[in-house]
């Protein structure tokens, strides 16, 4: 016989097996879910064991336990955990607010799992009553929580400069405060209630965002798993002594065990079944039914808070459109109180314009059930400043999914909008002239490029440039000047057809857009040609500049879209590239681009590229050049600088010495040829025959003009102990155009010092012939250009004549230059210039080369 017992056990065993069996757990293979867990106590947590808690962890742990689920912990910070969620590498995530945004990526359950709110805290030493103080101070926040979103977007819109701290976990936050890192902390209202008191921080009255919170999975992955939580919510919110309430009491007190012992456990308990079961029934009653009130009393002056302290109007319609509920913000929208509001119908609180508006989209949400966003332009009665409102209205649904009342939530946004307004204004348009800037410029081009492309049309863009506007402003002023610009943005507008665009693209640059001028190329060429021809007549009526009548004058470069092919940058290249050209055609002028110019540019380019590179591999040298006297004595030479190129062979000066001049290389390229042309008069005064000789170095404007100019010359001298008299500097008459005087100065100091100077290419430039006599020369130098044709040119033998003539007036040596044959040596004489450089007498050549020379020149006349 078997014991009775065992038989209970086997009975009891045999019924649980059957009701395993007949659910089917016992044959299932168990489900696996890594669940991201974040510290965010008391709502979501790790314990001790690594296991999930907290209030959300425990919810769903008991859920796991009777619906077979294996839970896998993935501990993560917060930002990381949506991350990881949105890539699949986690499978649910507890504590999470739906956003727009969110739903895209995340799917999440129908029964929130818990109501949040969130709060700011500040030390006891500190206080905010509004969100408005929050400017100039640091917020710590939760980084990638809702709160950082909304607070963000609330700061740009109101202009409020928050600089917000953002950390991994709430903890952080909390610290960050504590330590002075911040000024306040958000934080929502499970943890700030523990937070607060252990701390000792204040709560400020900024209460925002009232947020449900669900469980998320990756989009499109585990419905099966929402819907099961859906079935657990749903059913354990309706039982008050559900597991779900007994976790919210659990992690809502605390936790305080009270060991008993067993003989007074059945004490207490014949006590109560014998003496006062029904009294203690009764009590217990009435204290969960004053627990019940108080709770909800708490919860709805809660609710009442946060919904008068959120910045927007809320509002809650029944399904006759009358209201039910309005918090503070529309009661002072409307200037009525709340029980004169309740019950009515918009028809006595706006305009009838507005009603109409606000009836179409309210009978959407209430007959159709959609959730709507609009603009709403709202007008109350008795006031002519119509407001407009972002409203966003939702359906509110009994448990059957019929919709029983409208809820709105509408935020002021006309102050907004005028800044936003103000500040498009600001962004995009040029504050003197009223023109487009260039950012606006650049969007439009950018559509206009691919509306032509695709309509197969031509347009054309213009960019217009004042000549000698810095003249303008440093005779007549910077005001003079901007009244100019003003006057000349007003013609060019008058010119523009409707789909023209004109904008300014820097300090006296314009530029005109001609979008779809048709079809074939060659018309709109004559077009756009007609058109620059209109803009420079415009030019030829004076402005009026204040009490000054001023006549300017301007360039254009044109461009086609077409030559640009799409590119934008490139377009604006191209357009100012003709403008360049068209100004070194004597301005007041026009031209269109063509790809030539194009081939230049990168030319200019590639030749910068690869100076800078032979600049610092130091590819550059030095050839001199012989000076001879008529009685063919060597008395000097110049220094000429030659590159050449490991690829291209020798580059010819007159192609890289501009481009040097141009990009600024000049200056570390000229300190070079002086530091190079030192040393070679340094090594001169130990060779026999060439102790005597001087050096003469060519020297651009800019680099004359560099602040360290003479001091480099100095340090030169002194370390290499050349002789000063040895140097000579020739300078060009484009040196003497700018700033004479302080031209003057400088060649004084160093003359003082013993230097020379020449006046190279005399006669091509623009000096005043005053000036000569102003200046610390010691030589002119005739240029090669006159010296080529004096024996068949009358002019240039006039000219030469002259130069020679004046030079000896001025007590100043005279040299030629380009002397290639014996006949121009005699006449030359003859006039008397007594020293030459050319080919007749010497090509330029390496130092070394010419050493040999006048070395063996030297023995040849000794052995004389």
């Amino acid at each position: 016989m078997i014991p009775k017992a065992r038989l209970l056990n086997l009975s009891s065993l045999t019924v649980l097996l059957l009701a395993l069996l007949s659910s089917g757990k016992v044959l299932a293979e168990p489900t696996t879910l890594r669940v991201g867990v974040y510290e965010n106590p008391p709502k979501l947590l790790n314990n001790s064991d690594g296991e999930v808690s907290g209030i959300l962890g425990d919810i769903l742990q008991i859920i796991a336990d009777q619906e077979n689920w294996q839970l896998i912990v993935v501990p993560c910070y917060w930002s990381d955990c949506l991350q990881l969620l949105a890539n699949g590498e986690i499978d649910l995530l507890p504590d999470v607010a739906t956003t727009i945004a969110r739903t895209d990526l995340y799917d999440f359950h129908t029964t929130p799992a818990l109501l949040s709110w969130s709060q700011i805290y500040v030390s006891r030493e500190s206080n905010l009553t509004s969100l408005l103080e929050l400017d100039g101070k640091r917020l710590a926040l939760l980084k990638g929580s809702i709160q950082y979103d909304y607070l963000n977007q609330l700061a740009e819109s109101f202009n409020i400069d928050v600089t917000f701290v953002l950390v991994d976990t709430q903890q952080a936050a909390f610290a960050a405060l504590m330590n002075g890192i911040a000024d306040a902390v958000t934080a929502n209202n499970f943890i700030s209630e523990l937070k607060a008191a252990e701390l000792n921080l204040r709560a400020t009255p900024i209460i925002f965002q009232p947020s449900r919170l669900y469980f998320a999975t990756p989009k499109g992955q585990h419905g099966d798993v929402l819907e099961t939580l859906d079935n657990y919510l749903q059913k354990w919110q309706k039982e008050a002594n559900s597991p779900y309430f007994s976790v919210l009491q659990k992690w809502n007190s605390p936790a305080v065990k009270t060991v008993i012992p067993k003989e007074l456990w059945w004490l207490l308990i014949a006590l109560l079944l014998g003496f006062v079961s029904a009294v203690v029934f009764s009590l217990l009653m009435r204290r969960r039914v004053h627990e019940k009130t108080i709770s909800l009393r708490q919860s709805q002056q809660n609710l009442s808070v946060i919904l008068d302290s959120v910045d927007a109007h809320i509002y809650i319609k029944d399904l006759q459109l009358n209201y039910q509920y309005v918090n503070q913000n529309v009661c002072k929208l409307i200037g009525l109180e709340e029980k004169d509001i309740l019950g009515q119908t918009d028809a006595i609180l706006f305009d009838k314009e507005t009603c109409k508006t606000l009836r179409q989209h309210d009978l959407r949400v209430i007959e159709k059930g959609e959730r709507i966003v609009e603009e709403e332009i709202n007008t109350v009665l008795g006031s002519e400043n119509p407001q407009t409102f972002l409203s966003v209205k939702l359906p509110l649904r009994q448990e059957d999914g019929t919709v029983y009342a409208l809820c709105g939530i509408s935020t002021d946004i006309t102050d907004y909008l005028l800044i936003q307004k103000q500040l498009r204004k600001l962004a995009l348009y040029d504050s003197l002239t009223g023109l487009a800037n260039r950012r606006l410029l650049m969007e439009f081009l950018e559509d206009a490029l691919v509306e032509d492309n695709q309509n197969h049309r031509e347009g054309a863009l213009l960019i217009v440039d004042l000549d000698a506007f810095k003249t303008l402003n440093d005779t007549l002023g910077h005001h003079a000047g901007d009244l100019l610009l003003q006057a000349v943005s007003k013609r060019l507008q008058s010119r523009l057809a409707p789909q023209d665009l004109a904008a300014r693209l820097g300090s006296d640059e314009f530029v005109i857009v001609k979008p779809n001028m048709g079809i074939l190329r060659h018309e709109v060429e004559v077009i756009a040609h007609q058109f620059a021809e209109e803009i420079l007549q415009d030019f030829v009526l004076p402005f009026s500049l204040d009490q000054t009548q001023y006549i300017a004058s301007a360039s254009v470069g044109i461009a086609l879209f077409s030559d640009a092919e799409g590119d934008v940058e490139r377009l604006l290249q191209d357009a100012d590239m003709a403008l360049y050209r068209a100004k070194a055609s004597g301005r007041n002028s026009l031209k269109f681009f063509d790809p030539t110019m194009q081939k230049e540019v990168k030319r200019r380019s590639e030749l910068e590229r690869k100076l800078r590179e032979a600049i610092s591999l130091q590819q550059l040298e030095l050839y001199v050049q012989p000076q001879i006297s008529s009685d063919q004595q060597y008395v000097g030479m110049e220094a000429l600088l030659r590159w050449n190129d490991p690829v291209e062979g020798f580059i010819s000066p007159a192609d890289f010495i501009p481009i040097a001049e141009s990009s600024g290389l000049i200056i570390p390229l000229g300190a070079w040829v002086l530091r190079k042309a030192c040393q070679i008069l340094a090594d001169w005064s130990t060779i026999p025959g060439m102790e005597n000789l001087t050096l003469s170095v060519n020297i651009s404007p800019r680099q004359f003009r560099h602040l360290q100019f003479i001091d480099h010359i100095d340090s030169c001298l002194i370390e290499l102990g050349v002789n000063p008299n040895h140097l000579e500097l020739e300078i060009t008459e484009s040196l003497l155009i700018e700033d004479i005087d302080h031209t003057i100065e400088r060649m004084n100091a160093l003359r003082q010092r013993g230097l020379r100077f020449a006046l190279d290419d005399f006669g091509t430039g623009y000096a005043s012939l005053s000036y000569l006599k102003l200046l610390p020369l010691n030589k002119l130098k005739i240029d090669q250009s006159f010296v080529h044709d004096v024996l068949t040119d009358v002019n240039d033998e006039a000219i030469v004549s002259t130069i020679i003539a004046l030079g000896q007036s001025l007590d100043l040596a005279v040299i030629a230059e380009g002397v290639e044959t014996a006949e121009q040596a005699a006449l030359l004489e003859k006039f008397g210039c007594h020293v030459y450089q050319g080919y007749y007498f010497g090509k330029p050549a390496p130092v070394d080369q010419w050493q040999k020379i006048i070395s063996k020149v030297r023995l040849s006349h000794k052995n004389l």
